[in-house]
C-alpha cells in the first residue's frame, strides 16, 4: 500500500509517545505503534470502529464469501468493525438496487454499539445454550459464519493458544449446525500447534481450507484466519 504524503509532497512524520510516569514501557509502545498504524488512521478516515475491519476486508476481497444477500453470523463482534463491513457488501441496508438483500446478526460478550442494518445482541457465546439463543435469533440457515472471539491475554502464550483453538472449535461446531451447503466459515486463530485437530475436522466439512495472514494483520501477531469454503452440509 502506498505511504500517504501530504499535498507539500512532505514523507508522514512518526508520532513519538513519551514514556508517562505510571505508564509500562510496553504501554508506551502499543500507544505509538497505534498512533503510527495507517490501518488505524484508515478506519478513522473510513468510518470503521477499529483496524480490524480491514482484516475481514482483505479476507472477502481474496475469498469473495461476504456477497448482495448472504446471511452472516459474527461472533465475538465488538466493537463492530467485522459486522459494519458485512452489512455493507451483503447489501443488508437494501442500498444496492436491483442486488439481493442479506443480513447479519452479531454476537458478543461486551454491549455493542447498535449498527444500521445489523441485528447486534450482548451474550456469552461460551455459555451453556447460547448457540441455541444464536439459532433462534438467526431462524434458519446462514451463509457464512465468521469469528473473531479472542480470549483475555493470560500472558501465556500456549494457555492463549488453547483458549482460542477452544473459541475457534465452538465457533466451528455452531457452523456445522446452521451453515447451508456451499457456506463459508472464517475464524481467528493463534499459531500454536494444537489448531491441527480443527484443521482436520474442518477439511472433512468443507471442500476448501486456507490459512491466511492479511496484509492488515500486524507482521509481529501470532494470529492468522483459517477460511473454510464450499460446506457439504
Amino acid at each position: 500500500m502506498a505511504k500517504n504524503t501530504s499535498g507539500r509532497g512532505q514523507r508522514d512524520l512518526k508520532v513519538k509517545v513519551k514514556t508517562a510516569r505510571g505508564r509500562k514501557l510496553s504501554s508506551t509502545r502499543w500507544l505509538q505503534r497505534q498512533l503510527n498504524d495507517p490501518y488505524v488512521k484508515r478506519a478513522k478516515a473510513e468510518g470503521y470502529r477499529g483496524r480490524a475491519a480491514f482484516k475481514i476486508l482483505e479476507l472477502d476481497d481474496k475469498f469473495r464469501f461476504l456477497v448482495p444477500g448472504a446471511r452472516v453470523v459474527d461472533l465475538g463482534c465488538a466493537p463492530g468493525g467485522w459486522c459494519q463491513v458485512a452489512v455493507k457488501r451483503v447489501n443488508a441496508l437494501g442500498e444496492k438496487k436491483g442486488k439481493a438483500v442479506g443480513s447479519v446478526l452479531g454476537v458478543d460478550l461486551q454491549e455493542v454499539e447498535p449498527i444500521p442494518g445489523a441485528e447486534i445482541h450482548q451474550l456469552d457465546f461460551m455459555s451453556e445454550g447460547a448457540d441455541d439463543k444464536v439459532k433462534e435469533w438467526l431462524g434458519g440457515k446462514a451463509d457464512v459464519v465468521m469469528s473473531d472471539m479472542a480470549a483475555a491475554s493470560s500472558g501465556h502464550k500456549q494457555t492463549d493458544h488453547l483458549r482460542i483453538i477452544a473459541l475457534c472449535e465452538a465457533a466451528a461446531y455452531f457452523a456445522f449446525d446452521v451453515l447451508d451447503e456451499g457456506g463459508t466459515f472464517v475464524a481467528k486463530v493463534l499459531a500454536g500447534g494444537a489448531e491441527g485437530e480443527l484443521q482436520k475436522l474442518l477439511k472433512q466439512k468443507f471442500a476448501k481450507v486456507q490459512n491466511v495472514k492479511p496484509p492488515a494483520s500486524r507482521a509481529d501477531s501470532s494470529e492468522k484466519f483459517v477460511v473454510a469454503t464450499g460446506f457439504r452440509g
